[in-house]
């Protein structure tokens, strides 16, 4: 695998070093955004009216609720390489290494193996702000894709 580097946006995506393809990673990125906007729920009765409350209750993490097994399958479906790479850009994003270092956080990343890796993403606090700088370090832009899939 090759050294990351800043990409220029008339580049092509072939000359990316990533394992994890663009459209995987962002539907994490936006399963995680999903996952990291709930919020300890408020009313446990629910007796209020969507239409009032303007649906708020959709951002409760309630146990019935899709988000966070959503993204801990999705996590699971990664092939080892691609959840490494997911490990090593939330370390990018975060700031504990430079894109310039992308040998020794994979390096890093690889000690984890032993280690349930979806669980550990899950629990990254603002794990989606740090994949989100990652992704941009490397050259992707989740604005920049949604366009271009429309």
């Amino acid at each position: 695998m090759t050294t990351p580097r800043a990409i220029s946006p008339g580049e092509e995506p072939e000359n990316r070093p990533l394992s994890i393809s663009p459209e995987k990673a962002f539907y994490i990125l936006v399963k995680a955004r999903e996952f990291d906007a709930k919020v300890a729920p408020a009313d446990s009765d629910g007796g209020s009216n969507p239409a009032d409350d303007l649906n708020v209750e959709v951002l409760e993490d309630r146990s019935d609720d899709p988000t966070a097994e959503e993204l801990m399958t999705a996590l699971e479906s990664l092939n080892e390489d691609e959840q490494l790479d997911l490990i090593a850009l939330v370390w990018i994003g975060r700031g504990d290494f430079t894109l310039d270092e992308w040998p020794q956080a994979r390096r890093q990343a690889e000690e984890m193996t032993h280690k349930h890796i979806p669980q550990y993403l899950v629990q990254t606090p603002l794990v989606s702000d740090y994949l989100d700088e990652g992704l941009a370090q490397v050259g992707y832009s989740l604005e920049e894709y949604e366009i271009n899939r429309l």
